[in-house]
């Protein structure tokens, strides 16, 4: 049996993966596992309606970049966009993106040792079955209340004190990449996203992009555009006030990241992080995105993140399916000229950035929630998980901060800093909450050190890490 050491966000889909390596899988059919049952359980996180990015390591040492990244419709109306008002759409049909989830599931599965059909069917299940509902999506609940009561099927799925979802279940049951972007699915969604411009020949045309990582000496290696992996290795490695180079990351990352595919990133201006600093234009954004890692004793290992990107995403839940849509077109812009502006066909700019590391026999895989602020929640945690000393969940533990405007709910630029956190004179407010906050990001991390397999999750969310497959003998 392969021992795998796994973390996410909520401890049944921690189990979920560890019954995929108890059934012989390995750590993609274990991040695969938890992935498809964190769509049940998390559902103001994650869907089968939103999008992934992953790096996978492979037990030789390649690295590759899985971006299930979708599209705009092929019938957006930008015109009609920008006669609504200078910002994309927050919620609603015309937030909403082709989702990238189901063939970045089917990219990795072929990975794995087991089916897909093996996690989908331990979802399904869950589904069928009911769950109560977490903490996390008890205070999303009471968070997004209005846009929740606003629409039916938000508002049938969080009613009560369990999850009950038997339309996702029979989803999950007969969902292949097929289905969901060729066959009824995709057919029903179309329909239920009247508005949106996308077709059925949209959703047909998405395919997950396999490619290379960036890399930062051979040590760090991130999610390429439009993805925002690159204002990670920006801050790692840089040098001088932490807080400064986070902020020059995000004005890069502002000014800078868009579709590759649609036109020319500058990913050198991403790197070196010296755009102007200026106010950031985000918009409040809560909730999100979940992270999964896993790390197998033969060397192959996962980060995968999936998102509806703002809690509840669009604010839409497809009845029929139940499948919550994400809201990842609001990223776009309507700036003429900008590398993320909006046009059909293009991809938006992305906050999802897991991150691998590989140093002196330890192999690290890491990843957060935290929406734009990831990569500034990540480097105050990655550098001190490549030592093998340290232990990981006192890493996760620490207090953090972040850097924002409104993204984090400020009029003007401010380090929101969890008690003990505050950094040094920053030129900027510093506003200390009074104790851990969702803000500063949920962490998974799952490590190969040599023989010895850890993992940990962050004690900011509902969730758990294990390693499984380990022989009696060896907890000893």
């Amino acid at each position: 049996m392969n021992r795998v050491a796994i973390a996410a966000p909520h401890s049944a889909a921690v189990r979920a993966a560890e019954g995929a390596v108890e059934a012989g899988g390995n750590a993609v059919d274990a991040a695969l596992a938890a992935a498809a049952a964190l769509t049940v359980v998390y559902p103001h996180q994650c869907s089968l309606g939103g999008d992934l990015v992953a790096l996978l390591h492979l037990p030789g040492g390649t690295v590759r970049a899985v971006l299930s990244i979708g599209a705009a419709g092929s019938g957006v109306d930008v015109d009609a966009l920008r006669a609504q008002g200078s910002r994309m759409p927050g919620q609603g049909p015309s937030s909403v993106t082709v989702p990238g989830v189901v063939a970045g599931w089917e990219a990795l599965a072929r990975h794995g040792n087991l089916p897909l059909g093996v996690a989908l069917g331990h979802a399904a299940r869950l589904a069928r079955d009911g769950v109560p509902i977490a903490p996390g999506l008890a205070q999303a609940i009471e968070n997004r209340r209005d846009a929740v009561l606003a629409d039916p099927g938000l508002r049938a799925l969080c009613t009560g004190d369990t999850l009950v979802q038997p339309n996702l279940a029979a989803t999950l049951d007969s969902l292949t990449a097929e289905s969901f972007y060729r066959g009824e699915i995709a057919a029903r969604l179309v329909a239920f996203l009247d508005g949106s411009g996308l077709s059925t020949v949209d959703f047909a045309a998405h395919e997950a992009e396999i490619t290379d990582p960036l890399t930062l000496d051979g040590r760090w290696f991130a999610a390429p555009p439009p993805s925002q992996g690159a204002s990670l290795l920006a801050i790692l490695s840089g040098r001088g006030d932490l807080v400064e180079r986070c902020r020059r990351a995000v004005a890069a990352r502002d000014r800078h990241l868009g579709d590759p595919k649609a036109g020319s990133v500058d990913l050198d201006a991403l790197l070196r992080a010296d755009a102007p600093l200026g106010a950031t234009t985000a918009g409040r954004a809560a909730g999100d995105t979940v992270a999964v890692t896993a790390v197998g004793d033969d060397g192959l290992a996962v980060s995968l993140i999936q998102s509806v990107y703002q809690s509840f995403g669009a604010g839409l839940c497809d009845p029929a399916t139940g499948i919550v849509l994400h809201n990842r077109g609001s990223a776009f812009s309507l700036e003429p000229g900008h590398p993320a502006e909006i046009a059909p066909g293009r991809r938006p700019p992305h906050t999802l950035c897991p991150v691998l590391g590989v140093a002196d026999g330890v192999l690290l895989a890491a990843g957060c929630q935290g929406g734009r602020a990831q990569p500034q929640i990540l480097a105050q945690t990655v550098p001190w998980l490549l030592d093998p000393a340290t232990d990981p969940a006192a890493v996760l533990a620490r207090p953090r901060w972040v850097v924002g405007a409104r993204d984090l709910g400020y009029a003007v630029e401010t380090v929101l800093a969890e008690p003990g956190s505050a950094p040094g004179a920053t030129g900027l407010p510093v506003d200390v909450v009074a104790g851990p906050v969702d803000e500063a990001g949920h962490v998974q991390v799952a490590r190969l050190a040599g023989t010895r397999l850890d993992a940990a999750s962050d004690p900011r969310a509902d969730g758990a890490a294990v390693v499984s497959g380990q022989h009696e003998e060896d907890e000893s």
